[in-house]
């Protein structure tokens, strides 16, 4: 089964990018539908984007209050998902956590394997 680390996490203000990468062991992730999710305190684990495998077509799909700024894509080559996060917001902020399934969903127990998240905190 795919082991799957994130990285690309930090502090920025906001208007600010990060690239979150979603990095693939032990299994290849091109025939899989790869999600992002993020979580606050308290708060559910929300669904952010989802892509899926060239085999679909590598469709997209973002949650309505990130569409415009943030664009997920994959390398096949390298077996990475990348979510690029551009103009963000304070509302942004939460641990995120990428995901590997077989349904494009942005519901969370719909996906097998899980990374263990990194930290994204804008604020000024």
């Amino acid at each position: 089964q795919p082991q799957l680390v994130e990285s690309g996490g930090g502090s920025v203000q906001p208007g600010g990018s990060l690239r979150l990468s979603c990095t693939a062991t032990g299994y290849s992730l091109s025939y899989l539908v790869v999600a992002w999710f993020r979580q606050v305190p308290g708060k559910e684990r929300e669904g952010v984007s989802w892509i899926r495998s060239s085999l679909n077509g590598g469709a997209t799909n973002y949650v309505d209050s990130v569409k415009g700024r943030f664009t997920i894509s994959r390398d096949y080559a390298k077996n990475i998902v990348y979510l690029q996060m551009n103009s963000l917001k304070p509302e942004d902020t939460g641990v995120y956590y990428c995901a590997a399934g077989s349904v494009p969903t942005m519901t969370a127990p719909q996906y097998n394997f899980w990374g263990r998240g990194t930290q994204v905190t804008v604020s000024s």
